[in-house]
C-alpha cells in the first residue's frame, strides 16, 4: 500500500442515473483530501460461468478482478431489489471470489453501503452481502449498517446535499481506511 490508500467503490446498480453510483461520485469527491476513490461500473460484466472461468477469462470479468486485486479497500454500493442485493452485485462477487481459495476479495478490506428512495434505505440487502462477502474471505468492516434512505434527496449532481448522510458514509469509509492501515502495518 502506498501513502495514500486506493480504494475501488463498485457500484451494483446498472442504471444509467444509479443512486449507488452517484454515492460513490460524492464519496469520491469528499474522500480526495485523503484516499482515491475509482468508481466501477459492473456493465458488461458477464454473467458467472464457471466454464469460462479459465486462464483467460472474459476480458470484463478479468478486469474487475484486476481492480479488486489492486485496491486497497472495496466499497461494495449496493441498491435493494426484492429485499436483497442487485444480481449485479452478487455477480461481481461470483467473479471475485474466484478462484475458490486464491480470489480476489480474500482478506480485502470490504465496507457495505446500500441505498433506496424508499425508507428502508436497502438495509435488507446487507445481510445478504455480508454474508457473501463472509464467505468469500473479504475482511467486512464491522460497522454500523450504513443504509441510505430517501436517497434521491440526500445527494445531487456527484455531491451530498445532506450532511448527516456524509458524515455518516464518511465515518464508515474512516473505519475502512483504519482497517488498511492495520493491516499495512501487520504486513510491516
Amino acid at each position: 500500500m502506498t501513502d495514500r490508500p486506493k480504494l475501488l467503490g463498485i457500484s451494483g446498480s446498472l442504471r444509467a442515473g444509479s443512486f449507488s453510483t452517484a454515492l460513490l461520485e460524492a464519496l469520491r469527491k469528499a474522500l480526495a483530501p485523503k484516499a482515491d476513490l475509482t468508481v466501477y461500473r459492473l456493465n458488461g460484466v458477464p454473467l458467472y460461468n464457471q466454464d469460462e472461468d479459465t486462464a483467460t477469462p472474459p476480458e470484463a470479468a478479468a478486469a474487475l478482478r484486476a481492480a479488486i486485486a489492486a485496491a486497497d479497500g472495496i466499497i461494495f454500493a449496493s441498491p435493494e431489489y426484492n429485499y436483497g442485493t442487485s444480481g449485479a452485485m452478487k455477480n461481481a462477487i461470483d467473479w471475485g471470489s474466484r478462484p475458490y481459495a486464491k480470489g480476489a476479495l480474500i482478506g480485502k478490506p470490504a465496507l457495505i453501503v446500500t441505498s433506496s428512495p424508499g425508507s428502508t434505505g436497502g438495509i435488507r440487502a446487507q445481510a445478504q452481502l455480508r454474508e457473501s462477502l463472509s464467505a468469500t474471505g473479504a475482511r467486512v468492516v464491522s460497522y454500523p449498517h450504513l443504509a441510505v434512505p430517501g436517497v434521491g434527496e440526500k445527494v445531487k449532481d456527484g455531491a451530498f446535499t445532506d450532511e448527516k448522510t456524509a458524515g455518516f458514509l464518511l465515518g464508515g469509509v474512516d473505519a475502512l481506511l483504519a482497517e488498511i492501515a492495520l493491516l499495512a502495518k501487520a504486513r510491516g
